[in-house]
């Protein structure tokens, strides 16, 4: 019960911060993406803050074996691999976020505010989650 309220709490606050920051608007992200265009670097901020704070609290992290709110093993990305895979699914998210101006975690907040867009793209996005669990299941 702890960590569904814990989660629940989390997910709320990241996606109230999405929602101030624009996240969850596409054409305030697509107006970032475009460089040649209207250039909106306001996200710019957004991103770096998220990166700074990111910064801190993974080098932190690092340093200690427990979460410090659930007292859990500490479960970081261990990998530091650079393949063929990795590449080419870094580039598939970042054409879909330019095409779509969203990503996973602002679709979620556009569901939740009751968007269209973000229920179109959340259900493509879960299409692709299980085409790819399919293919795996293959290799």
């Amino acid at each position: 019960m702890k960590m569904n309220i814990l989660g629940f709490i989390t997910g709320l606050l990241f996606g109230l911060g999405l929602l101030l920051a624009g996240m969850a608007n596409p054409a305030k992200v697509q107006g970032f993406l475009d460089l040649a265009g209207l250039w909106d670097p306001s996200l710019a901020f957004v991103m770096g803050g998220g990166i700074g704070v990111s910064i801190i609290f993974f080098t932190l992290a690092k340093r200690t074996p427990k979460t410090l709110l659930t007292h859990e093993d500490m479960k970081l990305p261990t990998s530091v691999v650079i393949d063929k895979r990795l590449i080419l699914g870094s580039a598939l998210f970042g054409i879909g976020w330019g095409i779509g101006g969203i990503c996973p975690g602002p679709a979620l907040v556009a569901v939740g505010t009751g968007s269209l867009g973000g229920v179109l793209f959340a259900a493509a996005m879960l299409v692709g989650m299980l085409i790819f669990e399919r293919l795996q299941k293959k290799a």
